[in-house]
């Protein structure tokens, strides 16, 4: 199991910028929160928005999983070079972090098995943008290898009227269709709304293969469903056992006290921290390059979940935390100086690996006695010094900060960590008050977007957009 340490963010520790130690025991009214959050969730887990609660346990595990599998089965026999996965924001963030946390930095430069190389799957790309010099570039990498015949696209949108992803579809499908013709359909998977929807209609019309978005899984949460788990599969990813682990952290995370559910205990923490001790800022810095991209996953999570004006009564509140990645040892050299001297306003978690997954030995020899120290020791041991000479200088910084330890990275501990922070996120939402799944904030955007697109229905918003946006003296152009 994952292990978290959180006595850097005690006041012993950092002293008033820390938490009292009472403030964990069973009779705090933090962990009587606690508590009644616990029941709270118990009650609505698997209903409305909290269906992604299921998404570890049978029946819905077992039928995404076989979904999944027999999916993958399909494709693999097509022998295909190249995947592309196309989505934004939760439908991309997600595959984007599985893959780079357990497959090698290196998988889409590697040959494949079947030429006698180390890759068991196709390369993947990841396209979570309309940025035209990025989407043409893959397009051009794909056509190098293969050509667009030997790659399959994995459209991710659950009503596929998403702006971004729509556009990427209508493209990759009439390339497809000018390159294969009525065979098109067969280098594209789909996973979107089960029952209905655009995409939907698109894919019973054209006969895609697909598989479902579940009911009441919102985009964010949804990763350890096939929105997640069909790009980790064709890419050689041990799917149950991530599933496992997960499942596993979301039954520790169902205990009433505090101290002994991890979800409940970070959730507490870090509303605490960001609401009386005025630290709304909360950073992930993992000491592992492959776990890095797990921050981006976690930055969409906590700040679209909880970024709120109003809460669940009504009223404003404009809650919320503003979380930010950094990597170790990295941003020791332009992070920590910041974290350290600025202001005190943030909470710092660490994310450590006990045992690497490959070592590297510094050798001896080289004869210069300033660097004597290093010699015969692996690298593995300097990053984890340097993560522990960080923790202490925060510490000596008055910084609270807290750990989380992978014993060891693979499947069944990223499960764990995509659910401990999925689960911590629900109970945030219950400490502040607010609506944890929705995001009325984004709408906005996306109207304006359809407006300036020019799509039927919208025309005030382009014109409110323009009339708002219109050219002022104050601006500088060169």
């Amino acid at each position: 199991m994952l292990h978290i340490d959180f006595a850097n963010c005690l006041e012993d520790r950092v002293a008033e910028h820390g938490l009292e130690e009472g403030f964990f025991d069973g009779n705090s009214p933090a962990s009587a929160a606690a508590t009644v959050a616990t029941r709270k969730l118990a009650q609505t887990r698997g209903t409305g928005w909290e269906r992604w609660r299921e998404l570890t346990n049978d029946p819905m595990r077992g039928e995404h999983v076989r979904g999944v599998k027999a999916a993958v089965s399909a494709c693999k026999q097509r022998n295909f070079e190249n995947m592309v996965v196309l989505g934004i924001g939760g439908s991309a963030l997600g595959n984007i972090a599985v893959q780079s946390a357990l497959n090698s930095p290196t998988w889409n430069m590697m040959g494949s098995t079947s030429a006698g190389g180390k890759r068991n799957g196709p390369r993947l790309f990841v396209i979570d943008n309309v940025d035209p010099a990025y989407f043409g570039s893959i397009m051009d990498l794909c056509e190098a290898n293969g050509g667009v015949e030997k790659t399959l696209f994995n459209v991710i949108s659950k009503s596929g009227e998403t702006a971004e992803t729509a556009a990427q579809f209508m493209i990759i499908r009439e390339m497809l269709k000018k390159r294969l013709g009525s065979a098109y359909g067969g280098n594209i998977v789909a996973v979107t709304d089960p029952a209905k929807g655009t995409m939907r209609k698109i894919c019973d019309a054209e006969k895609f293969l697909t598989l479902p978005v579940p009911d009441g899984v919102g985009g964010r949460f949804s990763v350890l469903s096939p929105v997640g788990l069909f790009s980790a599969a064709m890419c050689g990813i041990d799917i149950d056992a991530m599933l496992e682990g997960a499942k596993d952290m979301d039954a520790a995370c169902s205990r009433e006290k505090m101290l002994e559910n991890p979800a409940a205990l970070l959730a507490s923490m870090l509303v605490e921290m960001g609401t009386a001790k005025g630290k709304p800022n909360h950073v992930m810095m993992p000491y592992a390059n492959n776990l890095y991209l797990l921050a981006d996953w976690f930055r969409q999570l906590w700040a679209e979940s909880l970024g709120k004006e109003k809460d669940t009564q009504g009223r404003e509140v404009f809650a919320g935390f503003t979380p930010i990645k950094a990597l170790g040892a990295t941003d020791q050299h332009s992070q920590i100086q910041l974290y350290r001297e600025g202001p005190n306003d943030k909470v710092i978690g660490l994310v450590a690996v006990e045992k690497f997954s490959r070592e590297v030995e510094i050798p001896t020899g080289l004869g210069v006695d300033a660097l004597q120290y290093l010699e015969g020791k692996k690298m593995g041991d300097l990053l984890n010094a340097e993560r522990r000479a960080t923790e202490y200088a925060l510490v000596e910084s008055l910084r609270p900060n807290f750990t989380i330890t992978f014993p060891q990275v693979d499947e069944y501990h990223v499960g764990q960590f995509i659910n401990l922070w999925q689960i911590a996120t629900a109970y945030a939402g219950l400490l502040l008050g607010v609506d944890a799944y929705n995001q009325p904030a984004v709408e906005t955007g996306k109207q304006a977007t359809f407006g300036l697109m020019g799509r039927k229905g919208y025309e005030e918003h382009e014109k409110v957009v323009r009339e708002t946006l219109q050219a002022t003296k104050w601006a500088w152009r060169g």
